[in-house]
């Protein structure tokens, strides 16, 4: 299935077992996410400053070390508690990874979650790439795709038992919107893909398009 359409299962699930004013307000933070055109997106062409990361494990890193010379695929996500990444990370896994390796393509997902979390989202998908921490949003800045929840959201999501502020590596509520760069080696962008709405990501299908026509 697309990822889609495991997301509309999802939402049915969530419509049946959520209460319905922590649903409400979820439902007004996606329409207005869904209206937003993000203005200062970092362009194609630009060059994605390197940035001081961790990964799973706690240790240093940064983007340049994890793409080793080879072109990548980077994936922005809000965290392991975010079910909506959860589908997307695993359709990478079985439909992306397979195909970005046979194209010498590095994927690598990125998040400003705490080392456990990357660690805890790479253990529970049994993901084969690389799922690092962007303490204090410092990538995710750089591209232009900074957000946060609504106050109603973050109220539903406090009574679910998320505080983002435990979550995130930096004490803040700020997540990225869910997006994809190809980056070429030295870090110039070469296809950009913004999801304001966090119930919709780029389809692997989508990503592959991009990269072959980069790449013809």
């Amino acid at each position: 299935m697309t990822i889609a359409e495991q997301v509309r299962g999802l939402a049915e699930g969530h419509a049946a077992a959520l209460p319905a004013e922590v649903m409400s307000a979820f439902a007004r933070e996606q329409a207005e996410l869904a209206a937003l055109e993000p203005v200062e997106v970092i362009a194609v062409g630009e060059l994605l400053p390197d940035s001081d990361l961790l990964d799973a494990h706690g240790h240093a890193t940064t983007l340049q070390t994890t793409l080793d010379g080879r072109p990548a695929v980077l994936v922005f996500y809000r965290g392991a508690w975010c079910p909506y990444c959860n589908i997307a990370l695993n359709a990478y896994q079985a439909e992306l990874l397979g195909e970005l390796d046979r194209r010498g393509v590095t994927l690598v997902a990125l998040s400003p979650q705490t080392p456990d979390g990357s660690l805890s989202m790479q253990e529970k998908n049994d993901l084969g790439f690389a799922v690092l921490s962007d303490p204090g949003n410092s990538v995710a800045r750089s591209v232009g795709i900074l957000t946060s929840p609504s106050q109603d959201a973050r109220a539903a999501q406090l009574q679910l038992g998320l505080d983002l502020e435990t979550v995130n590596a930096d004490g803040t509520t700020a997540i990225p919107m869910p997006t994809v760069l190809i980056l070429a080696p030295d870090l110039t962008v070469r296809w950009v893909d913004v999801h304001p709405d966090y119930t919709t990501r780029s389809e692997p299908a989508e990503i592959l398009a991009a990269l072959d026509a980069i790449t013809t």
